[in-house]
Parts: C-alpha cells; sequence; structure tokens
C-alpha cells in the first residue's frame, strides 16, 4: 500500500509540475495476460488488480482519452479506468507514431490520454513523443512500466518514469 501510495504522489507531482497546457501522455503495457493459448488472451487475475491499481493511481487525474489496440488484454487494462471516468476505450494502430500523437496532443491540450499498447508498442510510442531512442523493447515478462510524456509538441516531450 505505501509503494502505490508513494507512486501516486509522484505522479500527481509530475503531472503538477510539467503540465500547464501541453498534454500528458501516460502510456502503460498492457498487464499480465491469461496463458489460455490464444493470440487475443484476456488479463489474468494479477492483470485485473494490476489494472485496478492503474484506475486508483489516476483516479483524481482528469483523463481525457484511453487509447488501446484492438486487443482484449489492452482493452481490460484500461477498462477500470474507463468505468471510473465514464469514457470509452478507443482503438488506435499499434503501429501509429508521430501524425497521430501530434494529433491527440492537439485535441487534448491540457489534458491526460492514457494508452495502452504492447511491449514492443509502447517503447515506440514513447521514443516518438520525446524524439529518441530512449526506449527498447520491455521484456515479456515486464508489465511494470508507467511511462508519462508531457508535451506540446510530438518529440520534445519531458519523461517521468514509473513503476507500479
Amino acid at each position: 500500500m505505501k509503494k502505490l501510495l508513494l507512486t501516486t504522489l509522484l505522479f500527481a507531482f509530475a503531472i503538477i509540475v510539467f503540465a500547464q497546457d501541453q498534454t500528458t501522455f501516460i502510456l502503460v503495457r498492457h498487464a499480465e495476460k491469461a496463458n489460455d493459448g490464444t493470440r487475443n488472451p484476456p488479463l489474468n487475475e494479477e492483470g485485473k488488480t494490476r489494472s485496478a491499481n492503474l484506475a486508483e493511481m489516476l483516479a483524481n487525474q482528469e483523463v481525457t482519452a484511453l487509447y488501446s489496440t484492438p486487443f482484449k488484454r489492452t482493452q481490460e487494462t484500461l477498462q477500470p479506468i474507463a468505468e471510473m471516468k465514464n469514457l470509452e476505450v478507443q482503438d488506435y494502430d499499434p503501429y501509429a507514431k508521430g501524425e497521430w500523437l501530434a494529433t491527440l496532443a492537439k485535441k487534448n491540450p491540457g489534458g491526460t490520454v492514457v494508452i495502452s499498447g504492447h511491449s514492443n508498442t509502447i517503447p515506440t510510442l514513447a521514443n516518438a513523443l520525446l524524439g529518441n531512442e530512449t526506449f527498447s523493447q520491455f521484456d515479456e515478462s515486464d508489465y511494470s512500466n508507467l511511462i508519462i510524456i508531457v508535451t506540446n509538441e510530438v518529440g520534445k516531450g519531458t519523461l517521468v518514469r514509473l513503476k507500479f
């Protein structure tokens, strides 16, 4: 519980310090998935707990948009936030980058956009927002990365990286 409280406080501090009229992007890899033998598995119990913790962390944050790839695990990762904030999880192309991110920034000035993706797509989006190759593909067993990037121009973002 102390870890969640500390992470939430750090998250809130990052948003307050950096985010005036800039767009805040919260990038998260989907939570732990079930091993059901399919190409589109849902979250397992650990993943459901992680997604609920993410929603709890964002309870006091004004979230303006939610995006996930069209897979159960990414959509389910954001579902608790969607229910809490009365928002719809919108699909996006997992290989979208610069132009799509610029459109999101323009549509959500001063807002917070949460994007759920995969071990290979979230680092790519983060790198596009930052304008450099900070991240490489996440390890398949790592579900704990929470990347917060605040920017008003794609390619010139400010990074806060947390583990949750």
